[in-house]
């Protein structure tokens, strides 16, 4: 695949930026491995990475940025890497929701919280809370969060309704499912990107993903930035979005 190139100096607006971008943030670890450094640090640098890209996301116009942070198999890690991660989410939301708030980032959780920590559940509802009603970027948090799980849980709600008798069996369609996903009132992605050049999913908005143009940079996470984020972007414009259908659609 041939790497995607930078956009041009043309002004950047709403009419060639997609509207919702999606990034699966990988290769911290093998940031730090190539240098040496522990992977904790890899992860460190990783949240420096976060901090520019919401920022030039902010600058882009991009109205919803969703975040792959932590997913439901993450968990199988080594013990002290999570405490890592952990800790790292802890100083993430205390020293930069201030910031997140003044800028007008509306941030937005989604996974399970259920088996969280007290006190990070705590966290994750505070920056909800505070910024809710912020509108210039929306960012998306998914956390412990699996795709899989997330369609397996809309679909248990709508066979609850069934159950009950409340509706029928003919309820459980795909519009159905997809009005009781963690996004349900949000748009799908238009854009997926994956970093450090692996090329799937790995469990990541799979409903939502049906038609997301997909892009897969060579670049590990802790080295992604404006440009890189502006490449992606580039080669989305190159796309032509067809939906399932003959006609190419354009723009976001």
């Amino acid at each position: 695949m041939s790497k995607p190139q930078a956009l041009p100096n043309a002004r950047i607006d709403e009419f060639v930026v997609p509207r919702h971008v999606a990034i699966i943030m990988d290769g911290n670890g093998r940031w730090a491995s190539a240098r040496g450094l522990p992977r904790s640090e890899g992860h460190r640098r990783g949240v420096e990475a976060l901090r520019r890209t919401v920022r030039a996301a902010g600058d882009l116009g991009i109205d919803i940025l969703t975040i792959f942070s932590f997913s439901s198999e993450n968990w199988s890690r080594p013990p002290a890497e999570i405490r890592d991660l952990m800790g790292l989410l802890r100083r993430f939301i205390r020293n930069d929701l201030a910031d997140l708030h003044r800028n007008g980032v509306h941030v937005r959780v989604i996974g399970e919280r259920d088996d969280l920590a007290p006190d990070i559940r705590r966290l994750l509802e505070e920056a909800e809370d505070l910024t809710r009603v912020n509108d210039k970027l929306m960012l998306v948090v998914a956390f412990n969060y699996g795709a899989r799980q997330e369609i397996a849980r809309a679909a248990q709600r709508v066979a609850v309704e069934i159950a009950a008798g409340r509706q029928q069996a003919s309820a459980l369609t795909a519009e159905a499912i997809a009005a009781h996903l963690d996004t349900a009132d949000l748009p799908d992605p238009d854009l997926i990107i994956r970093t450090s050049g692996e090329q799937r999913l790995s469990n990541f908005l799979l409903w939502q993903a049906a038609y997301s143009e997909l892009v897969f940079v060579p670049t590990y996470w802790p080295d992604f930035d404006r440009t890189t984020l502006e490449s992606a972007i580039a080669e989305y414009r190159r796309r032509e979005r067809r939906f399932g259908g003959l006609m190419a659609q354009t723009g976001s």
